[in-house]
C-alpha cells in the first residue's frame, strides 16, 4: 500500500493513538501525523515519544481540560485556513473521557470539517473479550464521591445491558462492596494494563469479586455483563408465573401459554404444560 499518494482534506482530524502497545498505531494515522500543519495534545512528553518513534516533526501544542478554551481561537484560526489538523490524547481515541468535544463543537459550529482516524480504545477492546453482551452503555471515570458513585450505579443497575467503566486499582478496591450492592447477579471482567507488557485480565463473578488479588498498579476498565436470566428451579414455579399462567388460561392455548412463558423466563416448558393442566381441570 503506498499511503505517500493518498490526500487528505483541510480539517481537524480525531487520531486515535496506541493505549499501551506502540504497534497498535494505524498506518493512516502515522500519515495524517505527519501532514499536519499542527498537533494538539494531552502531555507533549507523551506525544513526543510517538512522534519521535514514526520520526514525525510537527509543531505540538498541549490541549487538556485546563487550557482547551484558551486554545480555541488559535486553532480555529489555522484550520480556517485550509490547514490540517490533529488531535490526539495521551492514549487511545480523543473526546472519549479525554479533552477533545469543546474542539469539535467549536468546528461544527464554524462549519469546519471534522474526520475521525480510528484504532485503539481501551473500551471496544474490552468489550471484545469480556464474551458480555455488546449492547453496552460507557460510563467513563467513575465519580469521585462515593454518594455520587451510588447514584450513578443505582441508575445504571436498571439497565440489561453490559456496562463498563475506567478506574485505578485502588479506587476499585474501594468501590467493591458498592459494586456488589448493585450489580450482584452480574459477572465481571477486570482489564489492568490493556496491551501493555503487563497486561492482566480477570474473569470472575460480583458475588466472588472480594476474594480477587489484582495488581495495584496501572489503568483499569471494569466491563460488567449483562443482567442475567434467572433460571427457575424445573420442581417449582414461583407464585408470580402462577399467576400469569391464571390471568393466560383464560384467553391462550396451552400450546401458546407455554411458549411465552418459556421464553419470558426459561421456565421447563414440561413444568408450565403440567400447571396449565392443572388449571384446567380445576375449572
Amino acid at each position: 500500500m503506498n499511503l505517500n499518494n493518498n490526500k487528505f482534506k483541510p480539517g481537524l482530524y480525531c487520531v486515535a493513538t496506541p493505549i499501551g502497545n506502540m504497534g497498535d498505531i494505524s498506518f493512516r494515522a502515522v500519515k495524517i501525523l505527519q501532514e499536519s500543519e499542527l498537533i494538539l495534545c494531552e502531555d507533549t512528553r507523551v506525544t513526543k515519544k510517538i512522534l519521535q518513534k514514526f520520526e514525525i516533526n510537527k509543531k505540538i501544542i498541549s490541549n487538556h481540560k485546563f487550557n482547551e478554551n484558551k486554545n480555541l481561537e488559535k486553532v480555529i484560526e489555522v484550520l480556517r485556513s485550509n490547514k490540517i489538523v490533529s488531535l490526539v490524547s495521551d492514549a487511545g481515541t480523543p473526546a472519549i473521557s479525554d479533552p477533545g468535544r469543546i474542539l469539535v463543537n467549536e468546528c461544527v459550529k464554524n462549519e469546519i470539517n471534522i474526520y475521525p482516524v480510528p484504532g485503539t480504545s481501551a473500551v471496544s477492546a474490552a468489550i471484545s473479550i469480556s464474551g458480555f453482551s455488546d449492547n453496552f452503555y460507557f460510563c467513563g471515570f467513575l465519580p469521585e464521591k462515593q454518594n455520587q458513585v451510588k447514584k450513578l450505579f443505582n441508575s445504571l443497575s436498571s439497565l440489561s445491558c453490559s456496562i463498563i467503566f475506567f478506574i485505578s486499582p485502588n479506587k476499585l478496591d474501594k468501590r467493591i462492596d458498592d459494586i456488589k450492592e448493585f450489580f450482584i447477579n452480574r459477572d465481571i471482567l477486570i482489564c489492568r494494563e490493556i496491551t501493555k507488557y503487563h497486561e492482566e485480565y480477570i474473569r470472575t463473578s460480583v458475588k466472588e469479586l472480594s476474594y480477587v488479588n489484582f495488581s495495584r498498579k496501572g489503568e483499569i476498565t471494569v466491563v460488567i455483563s449483562e443482567v442475567k436470566k434467572e433460571r427457575l428451579s424445573f420442581k417449582e414455579l414461583k407464585e408470580s408465573d402462577k399467576k400469569k399462567i391464571k390471568n393466560l388460561i383464560k384467553k391462550m392455548s396451552i400450546k401458546d401459554i407455554v411458549k411465552k412463558v418459556s421464553i419470558d423466563r426459561e421456565v421447563s416448558k414440561k413444568l408450565i404444560y403440567n400447571y396449565c393442566l392443572k388449571i384446567r381441570n380445576e375449572n
